[in-house]
């Protein structure tokens, strides 16, 4: 793959998904990825559903573009391709509990001593500090800690968890920021003089971190916020509306485009509980039951023609099908191809990074079957093909 990153060596610890949906955005910005997986079974991911063919297509969608090779890290031989690795590598990422790559011997401690150019970068639930380091955690988990499941939903519903695994995804995200900064300010120090550090990132942290207004609300009234389904805690009108068919979304983020609205559709915008943002949102019951009752009038489609002809932000409600066949996402080539080990093609989310100097290829190269690139990684170490069954006497 090229890209920025294109000069980077990064070793992929990781495995299920806050990691290796980290290392999947390097590989697609062009680093060159080769993930460490247990010779027993390797990625849990690998037997998560949904399966094409016999494949993980969920393995196949997140580690694309990358490479593997099969280590057990007990073992004396594979210690010494791991050892290998890391001398080359310029990053680090693993996803283990704290605790887990010092029983190991590779403790941040023993890797800045050792490899003291390496950026380590570690996504965990709970961090390595504070008196919960050593929890585990998933996904959902940190969703309902973090307080997102708190402010999701109905307010008459029960606690919802947010529809992807917005816990794991953020931390990955979360983690590239970290190890790029962190690439960054080795390039002040020096690569090859020391200059890595230790990234810590934990899914709790990343949770709290995107809770937009929720920790101000609380702070201004001294009141947890709760659900409100799909509006907005303080713009109106900002939800979803019903038209005569289904329903759409209508963002009228400030009083111009309100006023916009009010004319499209045939709404009194002189209307003195809709004359201001702050009087919508007390007035948001009355202000949702009359525009439904002008929208009610026609189709959803026809709606959103009359609204993008006065430019006021609105869209339909996609499911899954529809957002893969629309025209923008196609444009912007936010569906990719790749395929399967046996070579059956799948599909998967693109890469939303559009950088003007490089390329952004509609086809991704696979992800790797177990322990699929093994010979290959060790002849580039200048070491002889070793297999894991020869590694259990080593």
């Amino acid at each position: 793959m090229s890209g920025p990153l294109s000069n980077l060596l990064v070793v992929d610890l990781s495995r299920v998904l806050a990691g290796p949906y980290a290392t999947m955005v390097l590989a697609d910005l062009g680093a060159q990825v080769i993930k460490v997986e247990h010779p027993d079974g390797g990625d849990d991911s690998r037997r998560f559903g949904p399966f094409i063919n016999g494949h993980s297509a969920y393995f196949a969608s997140i580690n694309r573009g990358k490479r593997s090779i099969a280590l057990n890290l007990k073992l004396a031989e594979d210690r010494r391709i791991f050892d290998a690795l890391l001398e080359r590598a310029d990053v680090l990422v693993d996803n283990y509990r704290p605790g887990v790559l010092a029983r190991l011997g590779y403790g941040q401690d023993v890797l800045a001593k050792r490899f003291p150019h390496l950026v380590h970068a570690a996504a965990s639930g709970f961090g390595h500090s504070g008196p919960l380091s050593r929890k585990a955690a998933y996904d959902m988990v940190v969703q309902g800690m973090g307080g997102i499941m708190s402010i999701t939903g109905t307010p008459d519903g029960p606690p919802v968890r947010v529809g992807t695994s917005i816990g794991d995804i953020t931390a990955g995200l979360f983690t590239v920021i970290g190890i790029l900064s962190a690439l960054h300010d080795r390039s002040v120090t020096g690569p090859r003089n020391g200059g890595g550090q230790f990234v810590d990132v934990a899914m709790l942290d990343g949770q709290v971190a995107i809770l937009e207004n929720a920790i101000t609300r609380f702070a201004a009234t001294g009141e947890s916020p709760g659900p409100l389904g799909s509006r907005h805690p303080s713009i109106a009108p900002f939800a979803s509306f019903r038209c005569a068919d289904k329903a759409i979304t209508i963002a009228a983020g400030n009083d111009d485009l309100f006023t916009d609205l009010a004319n499209a559709i045939g709404l009194d915008a002189s209307d003195p509980r809709f004359a201001t943002n702050e009087a919508r949102s007390q007035n948001v019951d009355a202000l949702t039951e009359a525009m439904e009752a002008r929208l009610q009038t026609k189709s959803a489609a026809e709606w959103l023609t009359i609204l993008d002809a006065a430019g006021v932000p609105s869209g339909p409600i996609n499911d899954i099908a529809a957002m893969v066949a629309h025209p923008q996402v196609q444009a912007r080539n936010m569906i990719i191809h790749t395929h399967l080990p046996d070579g059956t093609p799948v599909i998967a989310a693109g890469n939303p990074i559009k950088l003007s100097g490089h390329p952004d290829p509609a086809v991704r190269p696979p992800a790797p079957a177990l322990d699929g690139d093994r010979d290959a990684i060790l002849k580039a170490l200048g070491l002889s093909p070793i297999t894991p069954k020869d590694t259990e006497h080593g």
